[in-house]
């Protein structure tokens, strides 16, 4: 069975490389590729088809992409791509260059959550979201949970726990606090700090049946600000999915597969991942924006 032509090229390119980096001789490199010595030259001395010649210029995009975030799959490269070099292509070519450099994404699929539901609820709130995480403007609606992340000193293993509010309609994180508790306070400070930057926000506000969520006092800050309260259904996750999406996407993009050997480190790769994530990660669902620029163009607008 005959070569196919990319297997062909690859292996002309190859040659190429050995000869010009190594001095070694084409006759022999080309014994051992068992190509013919007349069809190399007459590859190498061919005009370079004007799509090879974008391939490679995509495939050095790719490359800096890749070396820069390892964590991207091809479908997020495309995004980059389309977002900060002006360059309109589709999934598969990406796909298909992607594979010719061995490029893939490195992050680990997992996920685990800390909600730990309340004993004796004091109040429990219907679910109005139902699941409807569509949203005309922002401060429509607000997401909240709860997540943890271990570090270690030596032996020793420690928590912290991110509390964060979500606007579905930019997917922005409106406000977060980090501590090493999680307690009633942590809940009440991420709220207090997205109330005073959005201080004519009145949202719908769902989040699961956590205890911080289920006591008076927090119920009486909703309405205080004007707020109506949503929650979740028992056991069902997926009435608060892109809060947990969040959290996933965090984890896997910079926390599975990595060790953390002190907090400080740990709690500045919180900080920074959340200022790219608003800033700099673009999202297919918001027309492959940034959640600040879909914020921005809405008060634009």
């Amino acid at each position: 069975m005959g070569l196919t032509l990319v297997h062909q090229i690859s292996l002309y390119t190859l040659i190429r490389q050995e000869h010009e980096d190594n001095s070694y001789p084409i006759d022999e490199l080309c014994h051992l590729a068992h190509v013919a010595r007349s069809a190399y030259y007459k590859w190498l001395k061919r005009k370079e088809p004007m799509n090879e010649v974008e391939n490679k210029r995509i495939a050095q995009l790719i490359e800096a992409i890749h070396q820069k975030n390892p964590d991207k799959g091809y479908r997020r490269i495309r995004d980059d791509l389309s977002h900060d070099y002006n360059t309109e292509i589709n999934d598969k070519r990406v796909l298909r260059i992607c594979r010719l450099l061995d490029i893939k994404s490195t992050i680990k699929y997992s996920n685990h959550g800390c909600t730990r539901q309340a004993g004796k609820p004091q109040y429990i709130a219907e679910n109005l979201l139902n699941r409807d995480f569509y949203a005309d403007k922002p401060n429509e609606k607000w997401l909240t949970d709860v997540t943890e992340f271990k570090y270690y000193t030596g032996f020793e293993k420690h928590k912290i726990y991110l509390s964060a509010i979500l606007d579905l309609y930019d997917r922005r994180i409106v406000s977060f606090i980090i501590r090493d508790c999680n307690d009633n306070k942590l809940v009440y400070d991420t709220f207090n700090t997205a109330v005073a930057a959005n201080s004519k926000a009145h949202p719908l506000f769902h989040s699961d049946r956590g205890f911080q969520y289920t006591n008076r006092t927090f119920h009486g800050m909703l309405v205080k600000a004007g707020m109506t309260q949503s929650m979740s259904r028992v056991g069902k996750c997926i009435d608060n999915g892109p809060m947990e999406g969040f959290w996933g996407i965090l984890k896997r993009e910079r926390y599975y597969g990595k060790r953390f050997m002190d907090k400080e480190s740990l709690v500045d790769m919180i900080k920074r991942y959340i200022v790219y994530y608003n800033t700099k990660r673009v999202q297919r669902n918001l027309g492959v924006l940034t959640p600040y620029e879909k914020h921005e163009m809405y008060l634009a607008a």
